[in-house]
């Protein structure tokens, strides 16, 4: 499981760094390889997104491994090109799964220095508490095998969102973004853009957070993203005599569990606090509030494929589907 971290500040980047606590993320490698999969799409879509000076943020901060003292990336002074070439430098996030960690990270490190302590940063600024869910705790209905349950949001919203949740209760709807803007979603939580730069699409009922009941509609907003592309590429590995990503049969189970199109949608599944100021316009709901929207299920879905368009999160059975899930999650 990823856990969130606290600070972004540069002192606390070199204090971090120093302290070795940024290491700690990669830790999860192991046991949270699907995870940081998608994490690692959702930086790249929002890099090589002709909107990335809007969306891409937060930018990295990533202390320079031949020199502490400095930072090699910096939202004082970005350069796209030599984050996207850290970023090409990430192998297969998938094989650390099976293989040594040590053995991957001198990989990285031969192909850019800079590969992993970029690697450590999309980890450990991560401030949502995202796991994979297994085939047993899916919802049939999404069909899709990429569920990601959030069991918690950015740490201080979550605190708002529990508070009101106790005040007015709550329901789930669905909410359709851009791959690429999930980077920042992820980091931020969901924001009420309307009027704004980060605006895409219309509000034609006011600002807010526009969510809907109703699947179709948000899959509609999720757009597509011909963005994120692994490919296995044995060259990446001298020693793949011990590896299993060559073993046919291996292989058949392996990219069942990772994203492989460089054609990806996400459509989101929200907690909304239902008080009055929930604004329902038939099947499109508008929530000025922005502590009252929390991300909790993402379905990721590749090649255009989307899940059943008419699911309708009010009907007594999807909703019992969704907190037998959601009840379960670990606390």
């Amino acid at each position: 499981m990823l856990k969130p971290a606290v600070c972004s500040r540069e002192l606390c980047v070199f204090s971090f760094y120093m302290l070795g606590v940024m290491s700690g993320a990669t830790d999860e490698v192991a046991t949270g390889a699907e995870v940081i999969d998608l994490l690692v799409a959702m930086c790249r879509a929002a890099l090589q997104s002709s909107r990335k000076s809007i969306i891409f943020q937060p930018y990295p901060s990533v202390v320079d491994p031949n020199n502490p003292k400095t930072l090699a990336f910096s939202p004082k002074r970005k350069s796209y090109d030599r984050l996207q070439r850290a970023l090409d430098g990430i192998l297969l996030i998938r094989t650390m799964a099976q293989g040594s960690y040590s053995e991957t990270k001198k990989q990285m490190d031969k192909i850019d220095p800079l590969a992993h302590p970029l690697l450590q940063w999309i980890l450990a600024s991560n401030r949502s508490h995202i796991v994979k869910l297994p085939l047993n705790k899916q919802l049939k209905f999404m069909h899709t095998p990429h569920q990601f349950l959030l069991i918690s949001s950015p740490p201080s919203k979550e605190a708002r969102f529990q508070t009101a949740r106790k005040l007015y209760g709550s329901t789930f709807a669905f909410h359709g973004s851009h791959i690429e803007n999930w980077h920042s979603i992820l980091r931020k939580g969901l924001v009420n853009a309307s009027y704004t730069k980060f605006q895409l699409h219309g509000a034609a009922y006011g600002r807010g957070i526009y969510l809907s009941p109703i699947s179709s509609i948000s899959f509609g907003y999720s757009g597509e993203n011909r963005i994120f592309s692994e490919i296995l590429n044995p060259s990446g590995f001298h020693n793949s005599k011990s590896s299993l990503l060559f073993d046919p049969y291996f292989l058949t189970y392996f990219l069942s569990l990772f994203l492989q199109s460089r054609n990806l949608n996400c459509v989101a599944l929200c907690e909304v606090i239902t008080s009055k100021d929930l604004q329902k316009h038939g099947n499109i709901w508008v929530c000025p509030v922005s502590d009252h929207v929390c991300t909790r299920f993402l379905f990721v879905y590749e090649n255009g494929q989307v899940g059943d368009m008419h699911i309708n999160t009010q009907e007594a059975q999807i909703q019992k589907e969704i907190l037998q899930v959601f009840d379960s999650k670990p606390r």
